[in-house]
């Protein structure tokens, strides 16, 4: 009994394995480098930002079909000051729904369920225009509420945005109109002075050749 406790102890004392520090350095086989991703909002603020679930009607089935769940936001761009509605899938972050707000759209409710509101538009998510007739719930009706609050606010400020950009091109026209015309009568006034101006020298030459002419014709007084 005595000649294997000797072996035990050695086992008991020899090191692990496991907990031997070599020294050595594995480098990683793949170097990954960070890359911006750019989503097309960085120029643009978002009005509402709102979880909701989209959907489409599909025209030959007649029926509503599902588009997606997610967040639905209004943009307002910081220098045209255009606002557009984006929709993005909340996991895959697929485009639902993506096209501008423009004076001539209305929103109104769903018929029968005050959580959703529909409306019709002219959308790009899948990167063509079509005429889409939209749906949109809400997990309340105090968030369908606001959209639409939203929804029309930003329609009837497109629409004076829209006119006065239309009046300020319309002055600017007038301006132009203006100053062409003032031109024209500038050009004619400086050709009639031109007309009006050009034949005295020739005359007033032409009559002091004449003059001479006669002086030479005359007798001199000696003769």
């Amino acid at each position: 009994m005595s000649s294997t406790e000797p072996e035990h102890r050695e086992e008991e004392e020899a090191p692990a394995g496991e907990d031997e520090d070599t020294g050595a350095q594995v480098a990683p086989i793949v170097r990954l480098e960070e890359v911006a991703v750019s989503t097309g909002e960085e120029n643009e603020d978002a009005i509402l930002d709102l979880k909701s679930k989209l959907y489409r009607f599909d025209k030959d089935g007649n029926q509503w079909k599902e588009r997606g769940a997610g967040t639905v936001k209004f943009l307002k761009h910081k220098e045209t000051g255009k606002v557009r509605l984006l929709m993005r899938q909340s996991k895959t972050l697929k485009i639902c729904a993506n096209h501008l707000i423009l004076p001539s759209m209305s929103v109104q409710e769903h018929s029968g369920n005050e959580k959703s509101c529909v409306w019709h538009a002219r959308d790009f998510a899948d990167g063509e225009l079509k005429d889409e007739l939209f749906c949109i719930r809400f997990p309340s009706i105090e968030n369908c509420k606001s959209f639409m609050e939203t929804f029309q606010e930003v329609a009837e400020s497109q629409s004076k945005a829209e006119n006065a950009e239309a009046s300020d091109t319309a002055g600017l026209l007038q301006k132009l109109s203006v100053e062409g015309k003032e031109d024209e009568e500038k050009k004619a006034e400086e050709k009639s002075e031109e007309k009006a101006a050009g034949p005295e020298p020739a005359s007033a030459e032409k009559k002091s050749e004449t003059e001479s002419e006669k002086k030479d014709e005359e007798p001199s007084s000696s003769s």
